[in-house]
C-alpha cells in the first residue's frame, strides 16, 4: 500500500507533540487490528470519506491515523497521538485486541 503526505501535511505532522513521521504512519498501518472508523461530523466530511483508526507503532506508541483511501494508495490527513476519548470510541466501534 502506497501512503502519500502532501508537504503541508508532513510539516503539520512535524509540528505534533511529540512529532510524526512517516516510519510512524507506516508502523501504525503494519500494526493495525479491528475495524477502520469514520468521522459522521459535518466538519470532517470528504468524497471519499475520511477514514481513521488507532494502532500502536512498533515503539508502542498509539497514533490515531486519519486518511483517505484513492486508487494510487491512502492519503494521510493528520496522525498523532491517540487521546483517551478517542481510545474510548475505537475501543468500543473498532474492537482492536492490542490495547
Amino acid at each position: 500500500m502506497d501512503i502519500h503526505i502532501s508537504p503541508k501535511i508532513t510539516q503539520k505532522l512535524a509540528d505534533k507533540t511529540p512529532p510524526v513521521v512517516l516510519r510512524d504512519v507506516q508502523e501504525a498501518f503494519a500494526n493495525r487490528t479491528g475495524k477502520l472508523l469514520f468521522d459522521p461530523r459535518d466538519k470532517h466530511k470528504s468524497d471519499p470519506k475520511t477514514l481513521w483508526f488507532v494502532a500502536l507503532t512498533n515503539h508502542r506508541r498509539l497514533l490515531k491515523v486519519c486518511f483517505i483511501p484513492k486508487a494510487d494508495g491512502v492519503h494521510i490527513r493528520t496522525a498523532y497521538s491517540a487521546n483517551d476519548e478517542e481510545l474510548r470510541i475505537y475501543r468500543k466501534y473498532g474492537q482492536p485486541s492490542d490495547f
